[in-house]
């Protein structure tokens, strides 16, 4: 069953400080209806209680002030005219000038179908300003609420940096009642509701409006609040000293199962966390973990590899790889550093992988870290296997678990390729440097994160260790120019492997 809808004033009460809504509306513009369309609108104020299928302003969360765009379903069933769309062009145009994170929470049946083909091309010139809010730099997150359908979903509910939907809303593009008098069938049960969009990688989660307002305080605490003050004075990580054990022994630990990964990463390390989901393009692969987060008060993008949800059957795919790029995207367009957490056993080996394009979404990865102008963080937290290891290492600064390794492949791969047999694997880790004393001796690696002896005997102390390290890098690239940033990645990879002149 549908939820009951919720007004845009109910949203905004139940999501914002109490009473600190200040409306930013003007008389809507006159778009000259006929008689007919005039009494509806009349009719459709009077019900609604509002002059307009959408209202906007500024409220408060937690004392931040945020700009707000909503829906009125009530109106005329949420529908977008010229008139409803120049008021929330105008409010996201002085969002943007007034440097305000952006929420918007639309509810409705698409274009005005009264306004016609004028009223439907009114969703370029929103989704329009919704870019250049975004190309300044500010959050745009969007909530979803029953039902959010046709124009308004193809373009400015599309859009989010993070996007939420009401649970059990009607969520899709073709509402299921055109469909039915289009096709003379029914819509097929449960593709256009909320929930399923979420488990295919479409949208971010889904939330009530209770929920919600915690969610969007630890957004924003993510993408507005400052960087907190560190503690530098210790040092989490080795840039000398590392024990010399043997490489295969560091493999074997590296697969423990009970070996702590980024889920306890960011479990006992971040102060706060907002997680997301899939490419926002009907893509979600379960080896891996985006999200927003606060590594002891430093704010990131963190995207990493998931040990909990690989197997031999059920390894990294080419989602994986275009959800890290929208993790670069994001921290691109915010602003935020990046952190990327390497812990795979390599990339599927598939007929769908090679379809799907595996081998350029690895080459649009690295492609797209090297220049990335944002300060960037490395880590390989266990198994480093192929491309897909490749495709998140290229950062500022690079770190490495003491039992983490990288190499082209397992070394079961590499033995069979070499001695035509797997039992050479000890031998070949040993020959191939994939250690992490290896990776800090070669230039690959810049730090090792102890183990002490092993990751899997204190999780969450390195857990901590981990996330200190990580903290610890991102102040020191934060006074670096993108341009620095982007020359030192180049240069150092222009060299590696050289002999020193």
């Amino acid at each position: 069953m549908a939820p009951k809808k919720i007004s845009a004033r109910e949203l905004i009460g139940q999501v914002f400080d109490a009473d600190s809504f200040v409306s930013w509306d003007t008389v809507p513009i006159d778009v000259s209806p006929d008689p007919k369309y005039r009494a509806e609108l009349d009719a459709a104020a009077v019900k609604s209680g509002t002059d307009e299928s959408v209202i906007t302003g500024t409220a408060t969360l937690g004392g931040r002030r945020v700009a707000v765009i909503a829906c009125e379903f009530a109106f005329l069933a949420g529908s977008i005219g010229v008139a409803a769309s120049e008021r929330i062009v105008t409010a996201i145009e002085r969002a943007t000038a007034e440097g305000l994170p952006l929420l918007a929470s639309p509810t409705s049946g698409g274009t005005r179908m009264q306004e016609g083909t004028l009223a439907f091309v009114q969703m370029v010139k929103i989704a329009a300003a919704i870019a250049a809010h975004k190309a300044a730099h500010l959050p745009y997150l969007v909530y979803l609420r029953n039902p959010t359908t046709g124009g308004v979903f193809a373009s400015w509910g599309s859009l989010g940096h993070v996007t939420i939907a009401e649970p059990g809303a009607l969520v899709g593009f073709l509402g299921p009642r055109v469909y039915e008098a289009l096709y003379g069938e029914k819509f097929p049960e449960g593709v256009q509701t909320s929930e399923n969009l979420y488990r295919n990688g479409v949208i971010d989660g889904v939330a009530s409006t209770t929920q919600l307002r915690d969610l969007v305080e630890r957004a924003l605490h993510v993408l507005v609040d400052p960087a907190d003050p560190l503690d530098t004075s210790t040092d989490p990580v080795a840039e000398q000293d590392v024990p010399d054990v043997p490489a295969w022994q560091s493999v074997m630990i590296s697969r423990r199962a009970d070996r702590p990964g980024i889920r306890e990463l960011v479990r006992h390390a971040t102060s706060t966390r907002v997680p997301l989901s899939g490419t926002g393009q009907g893509e979600v692969d379960s080896t891996v973990l985006l999200s927003l987060a606060r590594f002891q008060g430093q704010p990131c993008v963190l995207f990493g590899q998931d040990r909990a949800g690989q197997s031999a059957l059920n390894t990294m795919g080419p989602a994986a790889l275009r959800e890290a790029r929208r993790g670069m995207r994001m921290a691109a367009e915010l602003r935020l550093p990046l952190v990327l957490v390497i812990d795979t056993l390599g990339a599927a080996l598939s007929k769908e992988a090679e379809e799907r394009g595996l081998a350029p979404e690895i080459a649009r990865c690295i492609s797209d870290l090297v220049t990335l102008r944002t300060p960037t963080v490395s880590v390989l937290l266990g198994q480093g296997t192929g491309g897909g290891a490749l495709a998140l290492l290229p950062a500022d600064r690079v770190l490495a678990a003491q039992n983490g390794w990288l190499a082209p492949l397992p070394p079961e791969g590499a033995s069979a390729i070499v001695h035509r047999d797997t039992s050479h694997a000890p031998q070949m880790a040993a020959a191939q440097g994939i250690r992490a004393r290896d990776l800090l001796r070669d230039g690959v690696v810049d730090g090792v994160i102890p183990e002490r002896p092993d990751a899997a005997l204190e999780p969450v102390e390195f857990s901590r260790r981990v996330g200190a390290a990580i903290a610890r890098e991102l102040v020191a690239l934060g006074g670096m120019s993108g341009d620095d940033r982007i020359a030192a990645r180049v240069a150092r990879y222009r060299t590696l492997g050289l002999p020193a002149s």
